[in-house]
């Protein structure tokens, strides 16, 4: 049989090409988006240009509603992260050290809830508080309803890093006559420092975007997200491209601080 030959440099260049196609498709939308963002035009679109604007970044801002949603998203992110936090670092801790037959099962049960569709957890979340406790549909359950799964995902991080823990120095330290609190303190939570900042940011991002667990949980209240998805039927505005912008500039320029300070962190390591 014989072998049939290609051009030197072919495979190269259908890579070349195929990359080049996934970030076309990849970034092409969010660059329409953030045009539509400084156009003039009534309606989000980059062919009817009619000039350069920031009015629709000033409209954000001054919409009240979109401010409230705005402040509402923050403070359930928040609420979310000091729950979230916790009960993944427990969770971590209890699958972890419980060497137990019950741990897969645990395991199984803790993970679950990330695999549950929002809507059944939004909606499960706020007849439970509702009749369970007499609390209203609102901030409190949307932030109740959220942490039930992003708590899970903060789990799985903290089991990430406690896996290449060295076990010998909790040992070492009740050797010592530490206590398990303080030996938690002590030598296990600055382990997981790093890890608690990423699960934060997680978290706070998880909660920022949600939506279907959101919109079936918060009754009355809204946030940010579910403002702007109420809005849609009523037609798109270049005021939703704004505010995309403005989340978009915000992550990148989190993302700058974090790599320079990994790269002070390096640089300092280095000198020591």
């Amino acid at each position: 049989m014989s072998s049939k030959s290609y051009p030197a440099g072919l495979g190269q260049t259908l890579i070349k090409i195929y990359l080049g196609v996934f970030f076309v498709v990849l970034f092409a939308p969010i660059l329409i988006m953030v045009a539509a963002a400084f156009n003039a035009y009534p309606s989000p679109s980059i062919t009817m240009w009619q000039g350069f604007t920031l009015k629709w970044f000033v409209a954000a801002f001054n919409d009240a509603r979109i401010m409230t949603g705005l402040y509402n998203s923050l403070l359930i992110a928040c609420g979310v992260i000091a729950l979230a936090i916790p009960l993944g670092i427990a969770g971590a801790l209890l699958l972890t050290r419980l060497e137990s037959r019950a741990n897969g099962f645990l395991y199984t049960v803790l993970v679950a809830p990330i695999m549950i569709p929002g809507i059944v957890l939004g909606g499960t979340s706020m007849i439970f508080w509702r009749d369970a406790f007499g609390v209203d549909a609102g901030l409190f359950t949307a932030m109740m309803a959220q942490s039930s799964f992003i708590a899970s995902y903060c789990l799985l991080l903290f089991m990430a890093r406690l896996s290449r823990q060295d076990r010998s120095l909790d040992e070492a330290a009740a050797d010592l006559g530490a206590t398990p609190f303080f030996t938690f303190r002590k030598v296990t939570l600055p382990f997981l420092a790093p890890t608690i900042g990423t699960a934060a940011v997680l978290a706070f991002l998880q909660s920022i975007e949600n939506f279907p667990t959101t919109f079936f949980s918060i009754g009355p209240d809204y946030t940010l997200v579910t403002e702007i998805a109420s809005r849609m039927r009523f037609g798109l505005s270049p005021m939703i491209n704004a505010i995309g912008v403005i989340f978009i500039a915000v992550t990148i320029l989190a993302s700058l601080v974090w790599a320079m300070g990994q790269m002070r962190a390096k640089r300092r390591a280095g000198a020591g």
